[in-house]
Order: C-alpha cells, then structure tokens, then sequence
C-alpha cells in the first residue's frame, strides 16, 4: 500500500476547518460537559490533530490563516482597548481633547466583505465611524474623535487595519 499523494493542491481551508469543528464537538461528546471552555479546548485539541495529520491528509492554508486570525483578533483587542482608555480618560478629566474631523482615507479593499469588514472594524473602534464609501470604492470616509494628524490617521487605518483584514481575506 503506497501513501497518499500529497504533493496535490492539499485539503481545502473549508474542510479543514469542518474537521476541526466536528473534533471539538466529538471532544464535547465525550467529555460530557458542553460548555464554551470545553468547545475551546476541543477546538485547540483538534486543531493539533490535524496539524500533525497534514502529512497524511495533505497541506492546507487553514493553519497559516488561523494563526493570522489569531494575530489579527489580538493587535483588534489591543487596538479596541486603547481606543477605550483614551476617550475614557477624555471624559473623566475635566479638559476636552477632541479634535473632531472627517478624513478620507484611499481603499485597497475592492470587494463588498472587504470594505464591509473594513468599516465595521472602524466603527466598533471607540472613537471613530466609517461615515460613507464612494461610489467607486476608492476612498473610505472616516469620522474620528481625535483627528490630531489626518495622515497619521491615514496610515494608521492604511498598515494596521487594512492591511490586516486584506491579509486575512485573500
């Protein structure tokens, strides 16, 4: 009996990812507690299978991507709890900080969940609102809070974000 071919495209992303989630609800199963923490630890546990599976079942972008999202939802945390700390400091000190402005910002993103993504992560940034996009997709107006330095602005959404959720999606 010959091993498989593994030299293939490898398994998709998708299906990597179904296998990943039915290993985290046989965990469930079996351990008896259905619970987040348990999903989680199923969830990891069942990753790590198939990670040290991928020479037999084949290579696949799930576990690179994965770890993007993970990369990604952790500089978001920090981005998220920043953001709060500094409109939290703005209203309990009994000086004004805002500077209140509308920047436009030119899009990389192209497709409607990229540019949806794009904004709702903006906007659930405490301090800032993605307002509008032009009709030809190539700018993103955003409301900020604290507009000290439009093109600081700029790059900031530019390199952290977008770039970020673009790594992410293609």
């Amino acid at each position: 009996m010959t091993a498989p071919n593994t030299t293939s495209a490898g398994t998709s992303a998708a299906a990597m990812f179904a296998g990943n989630l039915l290993l985290a609800l046989v965990w469930v199963a079996m351990s008896g507690h259905f619970d987040v923490v348990n999903l989680t630890v199923g969830f990891a546990f069942g990753y790590l299978v198939l990670y040290l599976l991928q020479r037999v079942i084949g290579h696949s972008s799930y576990f690179t991507r994965t770890i993007g999202l993970v990369r990604f939802a952790g500089f978001y945390i920090v981005e998220v709890v920043r953001a709060n700390l500094r409109v939290a400091f703005d209203v309990v000190t009994p000086t004004d900080y805002a500077k209140p402005g509308v920047v436009a910002v030119p899009l990389d993103a192209r497709t409607d969940v990229e540019i949806t993504l794009l904004s709702n992560l903006i906007t659930m940034t405490p301090g800032s609102l993605a307002v509008d996009v032009a009709d030809d997709r190539s700018v993103i107006y955003v409301h900020a809070m604290y507009l000290d330095d439009p093109d600081e602005l700029r790059r900031q959404i530019k390199e952290d974000i977008e770039r970020r959720v673009l790594e992410l999606l293609r």
